[in-house]
């Protein structure tokens, strides 16, 4: 057996040092549990927590390699060593089984749909001519369609958008975008005169345009029932509906919303924390130049004009089948693939495989994680927390609770935070030790403590964990820390705010 050529082979082309790391994790980590069991303490308790913090390194590293392959390495680990076990881990899997369905679904639907959002974007690109405007834009858009819609699916939305501009600019510079006519719609002079700066200068316009919008969805989310998957398990464990929801979390949500918009333009009007880039007279001429000649296309194509007509049809019909939630969000999805593929004559089963490329792969890591998190249930990671924070009185109860909400949801996932405190609050009201009032308030601190500070970092958040593994953040160089240094002004700010909101208001 030739060891070094399954050395080399190991992890494919990723750093010979990030290798040798994920070697040492997977040796290391048996013989420090008999270690620790040897000695008498809580071994599993204490691997536990180490598992959990190698996993984080996986994804902080998500560039370099994609966290599939080591992450799942040390969540079958972790299920070796009886951390966990797959009745466990097949359990959350269960528990969350809307998340799964709609990254399956919702998403490849989203891709059906890329013409006509692509089209919407590229005139808001061109006809805004500020950054900041349009920055503000972008985050307030996505704020509003994930109350009604779902971060995730936002999400999918601006990262379709984003690789569709990323692709016309690739296309045309490269001069390879012909139509069936030999008509360039670029010439190479201008071509020639891009420069590398500028290049780089795109890149960083599309990161800011895509964070901006990725904290919109944590904006909007927080707002409504369907904006993030924790939203409706906590109302349905407190009986609210969809008003009543917005009614309990509005002292602190809206807020926290305008406190956002005034963070997006401050971030783009005096350019920090990696924010302000300006799109280039070139680029922007040749996005000028694509949708004249897109335009001029379409007034010749009935067969495009249909299209888009069906695209904007199927899209009405997704914004009131979520916001009134007539189906479980993949449901919906899988019937936005149906709608738009049957009326776009889409029927070859390859063309509808490329629609699942984006997300399944984020799909596999997903189960991945809820491995991990079936390593937090069962050798209960969190509970000295919770016990914690129940030995201080009532009336600090309500702040201390989003304070450890928000600081759990930053290192896992705020689903998962969710589900545990909402639980334990649920089982302290059922044993008559808190009041429904008291309830209440706690319910709003768990929800807005797992849905504002969870935006330090992907780990917290789906749509953040869902954005650093796509396929666009290589493209704009968006690697783990980039994202936790532009979101770090919103994490300070927003949890602030929303800290003294609810000190103030709850």
């Amino acid at each position: 057996m030739n060891i070094s050529l399954m050395y080399s082979m190991f992890l494919g082309d990723s750093p010979r040092w990030y290798k040798q790391a994920i070697l040492s994790f997977l040796i290391v980590n048996p013989i420090l549990l008999i270690v620790l069991n040897s000695l008498g303490l809580n071994g599993g308790f204490i691997m536990g927590w180490i598992i959990l913090l190698q996993f984080i390194f996986t994804l902080a590293l998500a560039l370099k390699c994609y966290p599939l392959q080591p992450g799942g390495l040390l969540a079958i680990e972790a299920l070796v060593m009886d951390l966990s076990n797959p009745y466990s881990m097949m359990h959350e899997i269960e528990a969350n089984i809307e998340v799964i369905l709609l990254l399956v679904f919702m998403v490849a639907g989203i891709f059906f749909m890329k013409n006509l959002m692509l089209t919407i974007f590229t005139k808001l690109l061109l006809n805004v001519k500020s950054k900041v405007w349009l920055s503000l834009l972008y985050c307030f858009t996505a704020a509003f369609l994930s109350a009604f819609l779902d971060a995730l699916t936002v999400t999918a939305v601006l990262i379709g958008v984003t690789v569709g501009f990323y692709r016309i600019y690739h296309l045309i510079i490269s001069n390879k975008y012909f139509d069936d006519t030999a008509h360039d719609i670029h010439n190479d002079a201008s071509i020639d005169s891009l420069k590398v700066e500028e290049l780089d200068d795109f890149k960083g316009f599309l990161r800011q345009l895509i964070m901006h919008g990725a904290v919109g969805t944590a904006l909007g989310g927080v707002c409504t029932i369907v904006g993030e998957p924790q939203n409706l398990l906590i109302a349905n464990i407190a009986g609210w509906d969809f008003i009543e929801f917005f009614l309990y979390m509005a002292p602190v949500t809206m807020p926290v919303f305008v406190a956002g918009l005034l963070v997006c333009f401050c971030l783009e009007r005096f350019k920090l924390a990696g924010f302000g880039s300006e799109l280039s007279g070139n680029i922007r001429t040749i996005f000028a130049e694509y949708a004249a000649y897109e335009d001029e296309i379409s007034k010749n194509d009935d067969k495009k004009k249909a299209e888009l007509a069906v695209e904007l049809f199927v899209l009405v019909l997704l914004i009131f089948a979520l916001a009134f939630h007539i189906a479980e969000v993949g449901i919906i999805g899988l019937g936005v693939i149906i709608l738009l593929t049957s009326f776009k004559g889409i029927t070859h089963e390859h063309y509808l495989g490329d629609a699942f490329k984006e997300a399944l792969p984020f799909t596999a890591l997903l189960c991945v994680f809820f491995a991990i998190v079936s390593v937090i249930h069962e050798q209960h990671l969190f509970t000295p927390v919770i016990n914690y924070v129940l030995t201080f009185s009532i009336e600090s109860q309500t702040s201390i609770f989003f304070i450890a909400n928000g600081v759990l949801s930053a290192i896992s996932d705020n689903v998962f935070v969710a589900t545990i405190y909402i639980n334990e609050v649920k089982a302290l009201l059922d044993a008559g030790k808190i009041s429904l009032e008291h309830f209440n308030n706690l319910t709003i601190a768990i929800n807005t403590g797992t849905n504002i500070p969870s935006i330090a970092t992907p780990n917290g958040q789906a749509a953040f964990l869902f954005l650093l593994t796509s396929s666009l953040a290589p493209l704009i160089n968006l690697s783990y820390f980039r994202m936790v240094l532009m979101a770090l002004p919103y994490t300070i700010v927003l949890t602030i705010v929303a800290l003294i909101s609810v000190y103030l208001f709850i």
